[in-house]
């Protein structure tokens, strides 16, 4: 039987009871970055929340990465597994809940922690899903309202792109979806050119497709591929064109091409769920789900450098949707 917890409901639950279960010191917790930590906000942030609950508990923290190789992160898990001296391990990526419940059927007694995980659930795995359908449709309507604008690098095509470094469940399920959603209902005759790198690294052939989409007539783009978003980057300033960012705060990558983000508030969610977990209160089996309205995906208004690049009148309609968003008068729900 599924058990989905909704974070709003979660956090009452889990902070709100007036008796709380005393934490546990003494315990080891790793964190597993499927990656490496510098460059990557989203594992720094993960790394930094695990930390400071792992602090304020008396508990100890082993963080190992994983490198780019995604061939080679069983092993390393199964390893992290077998010193069988973790009472969590604690990782994000959407191809990690498959790996982590290969990793429990040889060592039942793991528990795991996936951030930004999967729908299904399993006895050792505790996983979130972030509403990655709201976060894309947010950053698709915004790049709808700047393709159809007078700014000075949108052209008359009302094409948008995106470039992501590979296909996985989460993104043909929900990110792509959503961004297209938010793009028609910003602009109805919009068009997306969407494009697969094949790798989370190979900078030079994202700028090639970059280069290639912006040729065609497309004017922004989001890309979604790892260390290779700096090559895309390269490509859209050189042709004074815009790009959107994803998962973590962009715009002062490079102000005014990178205009704005949606983000995921992945550090102090992390924090949350460690601690809760420290406490006892946080099940093995639970699968978690997350959206704007409940604070956990971000997108700043307030932004100094998306106020400077983006005209007043994008920003209000753009607002406008937020605010429907947050106040639940428009849901996009999760496709599960």
């Amino acid at each position: 039987m599924k058990r989905f917890l909704f974070i709003g409901s979660l956090l009452l639950l889990l902070f709100s009871c007036q008796k709380k279960a005393k934490l546990q010191e003494g315990m080891q917790i790793a964190v597993f970055v499927p990656g490496f930590l510098e460059g990557s906000p989203s594992y720094e942030m993960m790394d930094s929340g695990v930390r400071r609950a792992a602090e304020e508990a008396g508990a100890q923290v082993n963080t190992l990465e994983g490198g780019f190789n995604q061939g080679e992160w069983k092993e390393k898990v199964l390893s992290l597994a077998s010193e069988r001296r973790y009472d969590l391990i604690v990782t994000t990526n959407p191809a990690m809940p498959e790996i982590c419940n290969q990793v429990a059927q040889q060592f039942p007694g793991q528990i795991f922690l996936c951030l930004d995980g999967t729908d299904q659930p399993s006895d050792n795995l505790i996983s979130l899903v972030y509403n990655h359908t709201e976060q894309a449709f947010v950053i698709g309507h915004l790049a709808g309202l700047i393709t159809q604008s007078s700014m000075e690098g949108a052209n008359e095509e009302l094409k948008v792109g995106m470039i992501v470094g590979q296909l996985y469940p989460d993104m043909e399920r929900s990110i792509k979806p959503g961004f297209e959603i938010g793009l028609k209902t910003a602009i109805p005759q919009g068009e997306l050119d969407f494009r697969v790198l094949g790798n989370w690294y190979d900078a030079a052939k994202a700028a090639e497709m970059a280069r290639s989409m912006i040729d065609s007539g497309v004017d922004v783009i989001l890309p979604i591929a790892g260390g290779a978003n700096q090559g895309i980057i390269t490509a859209a300033k050189e042709a004074g064109k815009y790009l959107l960012w994803f998962d973590s705060p962009g715009t002062q990558i490079e102000p005014g091409t990178i205009l704005a983000s949606s983000e995921i508030n992945q550090e102090e969610l992390s924090f949350k769920l460690i601690k809760s977990f420290l406490e006892g209160e946080l099940e093995p089996g639970s699968v978690l789900q997350g959206g704007l309205e409940a604070g956990y995906i971000l997108f700043n208004s307030n932004d100094q450098l998306y106020k400077k690049y983006v005209p007043q009148d994008i920003r209000q309609v753009q607002d406008n949707l937020i605010q429907r968003l947050k106040d639940g008068e428009l849901s996009l729900s999760p496709v599960l």
